[in-house]
């Protein structure tokens, strides 16, 4: 059986190709730990970890690379790791950073494993590839450019769009929605993502004035965490309720099920627990019927929709494409696999060494 051999990390800072933004502010570039373990035969895996922040990167790329010693020499078996490290790090808490990191390092492990084994994730995971309809985000742009952009959108084939909003007024958000569908037509499903910026009272009251466009989603109208909240909200709205991007680990998820807190899940392979953690929540998806999309991550979770039996929307960003050789193609709409070994993720070195932190 293969071991792990070797942890590595690099800190990269890559520019978004236009500031992303939000009710809360922009992000106008990626900090990303790039998370690099070898195995025994030789046999390389890679993942990324979005820091989010500046600030947050080399703490994080930092830790990761502590958890060396307690990976390597051991078998590659990524199940089990990721039971190990958590044990490991139970009274510490496995939320937040050291959540990131255990993700990031699981990741990496089933890269390795697959391409040990010279098969694409999917196939390692039992499924086989599964188009899956991809739309892209607007951010929190205004009227006339969240038109433009959405019209872009459009006109490269894809079919669904996810706008950021929570204006100052409601009647700002439906101008923008309104403008959106002028400029995408018919046919493109709408998404609408607050980010958690109403009180649940508030998002009842507003989201009420949404509820005759046609809208596929209203993402995290409150906050993430407030599982009730979203409850109430999604029993009075009529329009589906879409949370858990911010979900960290499959606990939070089945919370959030429990409290019937929203119609839709997407997580994000990060925050829920890498691959292991997302095979954990496709099984609580599939025993409640929920329809699961993902967060960021678009090459390795394209893989993994491929098999989510309740499977939905991939969220396509290009925000790493630099950095990676060959980013997830979007065929029509929808998401275009190769047969490659491994999730996906193989660097370019060049833009790896130019970004580099």
């Amino acid at each position: 059986m293969l071991h792990i051999r070797s942890l590595h990390v690099r800190g990269v800072r890559v520019p978004m190709p236009h500031p992303h933004r939000t009710a809360s502010g922009a992000v106008d570039e990626s900090p990303l730990a790039l998370v690099d373990i070898l195995a025994s035969d030789g046999t390389p895996g890679h993942a990324i970890v979005f820091a989010y922040t500046a600030a947050a990167l080399e703490p994080t790329a930092t830790f990761i690379q502590n958890l060396a010693p307690l990976i390597e020499g051991k078998p590659l078996a990524p199940a089990a790791i990721a039971d190990q490290l958590a044990g490991r790090f139970r009274l510490l808490g496995t939320q937040g950073l050291v959540s990131m990191a255990l993700a990031g390092i699981d990741m990496a492990l089933w890269d390795a494993l697959a391409r040990a084994r010279d098969q694409p994730l999917l196939s390692v995971l039992g499924g086989i590839a599964q188009p899956v309809p991809a739309y892209g985000a607007i951010g929190y742009d205004g009227e006339l450019d969240s038109a433009k952009a959405a019209e872009d959108w459009a006109r490269r084939g894809f079919t669904g769009i996810k706008a950021k909003i929570g204006y100052p007024t409601a009647a700002e958000d439906l101008a923008v929605i309104r403008a959106i569908r002028a400029a995408a037509g018919p046919q493109v499903a709408i998404m609408v993502d607050y980010n958690q910026s109403l009180t649940p009272t508030d998002a009842i009251l507003r989201l009420r004035q949404l509820e005759e466009e046609g809208l596929t989603w209203i993402e995290e109208p409150t906050l993430a965490h407030d599982y009730q909240g979203h409850a109430a909200i999604a029993c009075e709205i009529r329009t589906p309720i879409q949370c858990g991007e911010n979900w960290w680990g499959v606990r939070d998820m089945q919370h959030a099920i429990e409290a019937a807190a929203s119609d839709y899940m997407m997580p994000d392979v990060m925050r829920i627990g890498g691959v292991t953690g997302w095979m954990r929540a496709v099984a609580l998806a599939e025993v409640h019927g929920i329809r699961l999309s993902n967060h960021l991550w678009p090459e390795l979770s394209a893989q993994l929709l491929s098999v989510t039996p309740t499977r939905h929307w991939l969220e396509y960003a290009d925000w790493w494409n630099p950095i990676i050789k060959n980013p997830l193609r979007i065929e029509n709409g929808m998401t275009a696999l190769d047969t490659a070994p491994g999730s996906g993720i193989e660097w370019n070195e060049d833009a790896v060494h130019r970004y580099a932190e």
